[in-house]
């Protein structure tokens, strides 16, 4: 199995990855703020959720062409869900008393939701990512049917010549994979967690 598979997988995800949390944020807020928005956006990223990847996939490549960057769109769309659904959650989780607290120091929305909302969310906030994270890694695998590489580009090719050591390796590599960045982003969620106690 060659090396540059797995570095292009983790570009992937690593690309994919800031697209989703910085979009997903955005979205997340903006469904916090304006509950009428709200039900439009998770009704959006939930009908996405649903849509088979590789039909996902189809649909972006006959605009996009056969590239990475379809597979990072798609990944993209595909991850949003978690990302959007615990910012509005951990925004909405905190208790009135304070939102009281901070409007009667005097705080704007923007400031009260920056220095104060904002931290005291990212806790469940950052759930969501590491959901996304690890959900990623999976749906990257789909990325070489249309372009994208990776390690779904060693595993078809495996299947394809009936190759069962590196079809094992390639498994392997994706299952070290979700299991280190899940294990490294627990760690950090339980910091989070701890810190706020």
């Amino acid at each position: 199995m060659e090396i540059q598979y797995v570095i292009q997988h983790i570009q992937l995800v690593l690309v994919s990855f800031i697209f989703t949390t910085i979009i997903g944020l955005t979205l997340g807020i903006i469904g916090y703020n304006f509950k009428k928005a709200r039900h439009i956006i998770l009704w959006v990223v939930d009908v996405l959720q649903t849509i088979p990847v590789l039909a996902l996939l189809g649909i972006i490549m006959i605009f996009t062409g056969a590239t990475f960057t379809t597979v990072v769109i798609g990944i993209v769309l595909y991850s949003l869900l978690p990302v959007v659904r615990n910012t509005i959650v951990g925004l909405e989780q905190i208790s009135p008393a304070i939102i009281e607290a901070t409007v009667g120091m005097g705080m704007g929305r923007f400031q009260r939701l920056i220095k104060v909302e904002f931290p005291l969310a990212f806790p469940v906030i950052f759930t969501g990512l590491r959901i996304s994270v690890v959900t990623s890694i999976g749906i990257a695998v789909f990325g070489a049917i249309v372009g994208g590489g990776g390690l779904g580009s060693t595993i078809n090719r495996a299947i394809m010549i009936q190759d069962k050591e590196v079809l094992f390796q390639a498994t392997l590599a994706l299952v070290i994979m979700s299991l280190v960045f899940d294990f490294v982003m627990s760690i950090i969620e339980k910091k989070l967690d701890y810190n706020q106690k």
